[in-house]
């Protein structure tokens, strides 16, 4: 299958936008970032454990800029064995386009094969297969996870609140499992998440500075220490005004950069786990204008005070609702910083399987051929066992829904 196909592009092939740009003006793939999209969006995964701080955001539906529009919306007990075993690359990106158009079109240097990406590892390393992954689901892994993706993220089971709920007392079992199934069948495992003002623990709030960068140290530490194989990490989610985790202060506070505490939880990062890709990982930011700038400017005061962020993450969860133009454009502006940016949550919440099937071809494909996206996740596939109404993409019984039918025939996977 043309892996560059959607059934709304103007240009089908990269020889018709060669040889008619001149004479019909028609895009190369470049388009720029759709100013006045206006609203907010929330993101993120539902769940808590017991112990566990946690807040909510809410989604608000945006009007699209102009061309196609894409859709509407919807224990606390030390584990103990020996932790399962063994490094991976950080990367970087270069600059997005600018530039505008009304449609949505395949870039000409887009990737040439369904498995490889533009991206490559810190210190020169080859480039790395594009990844298309999933989360768990209700804390386990679906028996033949592995025949649909190749990529995994622990939905809630790798947040701290869920790992260690009780001070001292850290419960990897379900981390264990997850990571395991990763390492049996050769798939790539994604940490989600280190540091996130939301479902951390209840306890840590209330300690000292020096106690709490004691906790924060030894929750990334024995982490890493315990999953030395894990090449993702989103280190710091949903950076404020979206979530303030209730222990700022022991990570350094705002110092100078005036975020000097996702600073350091970078670096601390880098210290315990040198070979993973560290993500710097937000909602709304490939969506929403104000939201967009307000990311990049903190990813890049982070950046240049010398936290080592490899990567920038996505979760586009509210990308449905929005013009792909529109959505291509906000990546491409993020892309300047030098950074990859990965889609780290990706779901649509769309009832009708038509509808869904449409947004899931166009955006999918937009994703897949984008040189400065390497990897792509989404957040949950079964039917009704997902954070969002209308997001699911295959029933219990194994059904698919036609969005997922036609991702899997594009990846030729599932069967």
């Amino acid at each position: 299958m043309n892996k560059k196909r959607s059934s709304r592009l103007l240009c089908s092939t990269a020889w018709i936008a060669l040889g008619m740009a001149t004479l019909f003006g028609c895009a190369d793939g470049g388009e720029g970032v759709d100013d006045g999209v206006g609203g907010s969006g929330g993101a993120g995964s539902t769940g808590t454990s017991a112990g566990v701080s946690t807040s909510s955001s809410n989604s608000t539906n945006s009007s699209s800029g102009a061309g196609t529009t894409a859709g509407v919306g919807p224990a606390t007990s030390s584990s103990s064995g020996d932790p399962p075993t063994t490094g991976a690359t950080s990367g970087g990106a270069t600059t997005g386009v600018g530039g505008g158009d009304a449609s949505t079109s395949a870039s000409t240097s887009a990737s040439t094969s369904a498995s490889t990406s533009a991206s490559t590892g810190a210190g020169g390393s080859e480039p790395e297969p594009k990844f298309v992954g999933n989360i768990t689901t209700s804390g386990a892994v679906r028996d033949g996870f592995a025949k649909y993706w190749n990529q995994i993220t622990p939905e809630n089971e790798g947040k701290w609140g869920s790992v260690e709920s009780s001070r001292g007392n850290k419960n990897w079992s379900s981390l264990d499992r997850t990571y395991k199934y990763a390492q049996d069948n050769k798939i790539i495992f994604k940490h989600h998440v280190f540091v996130w003002g939301s479902q951390q623990p209840s306890w840590v709030g209330s300690l000292s500075p020096d106690e709490q960068k004691k906790a924060v140290r030894s929750w990334m530490e024995e982490f890493c220490k315990r999953y030395p194989d894990t090449k993702y990490i989103d280190v710091v989610n949903e950076p404020p005004p979206h979530t303030t985790p209730s222990y700022t202060a022991g990570l350094g506070g705002n110092g100078a950069s005036g975020w000097d505490w996702i600073v350091n939880a970078f670096k601390w990062a880098r210290e315990f786990c040198p070979n993973a890709k560290l993500i710097l990982n937000d909602y709304n930011n490939i969506e929403y204008e104000n939201e967009h700038r307000h990311f990049k400017d903190i990813a890049k005061k982070v950046i240049d005070a010398g936290a080592p962020v490899d990567a920038l993450g996505a979760q586009a969860h509210d990308a449905f609702k929005i013009n792909t133009n529109t959505v291509k454009g906000y990546i491409d502006s993020l892309a300047e910083l030098g950074k990859p940016v990965y889609i780290t949550e990706y779901d649509i919440g769309e009832t009708n399987d038509s509808r869904q099937k449409q947004i899931m071809e166009e955006q999918f494909t937009m994703f897949w051929n984008h040189p400065k996206i390497p990897g792509i996740t989404l957040w949950g596939y079964i039917v009704g066992k997902t954070w969002r109404n209308g997001t699911g993409l295959q029933q219990e019984n194994g059904t698919m829904r036609p969005a997922m039918q036609w991702l899997m025939d594009f990846l030729d996977r599932g069967g």
